[in-house]
């Protein structure tokens, strides 16, 4: 799979985000260090290298191990296959924290592992419940279902899926425990709460809880966050591409408080949306929000 191959992923709001990271400003910028957090299909990558002068460094994360591959070979470029939540860690062991003009991260599940049938991610295929992003950890959507409590499982719906009836989808699920091992078998064991107009947004909610467990995301994006504080240059700045409120919930407010405290500046008061055009050649784009936040 290569950077020009669309099918694995279209970068989202590409060319604000980089542009936010005020690459072209002076030389000092052009020859920083900039991390790409979420590589996926190596879009965002791909743009910034195209900016950067021949003595910056890109270092690109990524814990899935087929995205990983996409890291271009390039000099300036190092790649890390680790989840983000550990970029402070990583940064402090190959430089030092204050080093850092830039960070883009794009959260959510890429295109390819939406579409990757046996991944899991898709209640448009059967397959395992898997929805690992990482697929040499642990926990499976699949073991979570078997061993989690009826009162774990109205949590992780309630509070990652938005459910309103989260609770009865739970006792649902762990009614059915020992039936429910693809996700073909979990979408037919909660049938009764959809219809054919609401399926879409429903089994929508319930994989994202689930997802959002397996892969402890909530946990990551926070993580990521006080890191990415700690480790950027003075004017460094850091743009976030969320997908659903939860996440925007929690980039809004960590840049709030962080203004607020004078460490960070804001830089978009209101989130940068997808416009028409690209909406219309990428639907999965329809729900990004860009925020920005520039280190003070």
């Amino acid at each position: 799979m290569t950077l020009e191959d669309k099918t694995y992923h279209t970068a989202v709001l590409l060319n604000e985000s980089v542009d936010a990271l005020c690459i072209d400003a002076n030389l000092t910028k052009k020859n920083g260090i900039y991390i790409d957090a979420t590589l996926g299909g190596g879009g965002h990558t791909k743009l910034i290298l195209s900016k950067l002068g021949e003595n910056g460094k890109l270092i690109v994360f990524d814990q899935d191990n087929e995205a990983i591959k996409n890291a271009p070979q390039d000099k300036r470029v190092i790649s890390v296959n680790n989840n983000f939540r550990f970029i402070e860690n990583y940064i402090n062991y190959i430089s030092k924290s204050g080093e850092i003009e830039g960070i883009i991260a794009d959260l959510g599940v890429s295109s390819h592992q939406f579409d990757t049938d046996y991944r899991g991610f898709s209640y448009r295929f059967d397959a395992k419940l898997d929805m690992r992003m990482n697929s040499s950890s642990n926990i499976t959507a699949g073991e979570i279902i078997k061993n989690y409590s009826k009162e774990q499982l109205t949590k992780i719906f309630k509070e990652f899926g938005e459910l309103d009836n989260g609770e009865r989808v739970a006792k649902e699920i762990y009614n059915s425990k020992g039936k429910i091992e693809t996700t073909k078998e979990l979408c037919e064991c909660l049938n009764k709460f959809y219809t054919a107009q609401t399926e879409r947004k429903f089994l929508g909610k319930v994989f994202q809880a689930l997802r959002i467990e397996v892969n402890s995301e909530m946990r990551a994006l926070k993580d990521l966050l006080s890191g990415s504080q700690n480790i950027l240059a003075k004017h460094g700045r850091i743009a976030i591409i969320s997908y659903h409120s939860l996440e925007d919930r929690i980039v809004k407010n960590f840049f709030k408080e962080a203004n607020d405290s004078g460490v960070m500046k804001i830089i978009t008061k209101k989130p940068i949306l997808p416009k028409e055009e690209e909406i219309r050649k990428n639907g999965r784009s329809r729900s990004a929000k860009l925020r920005i936040a520039e280190k003070l």
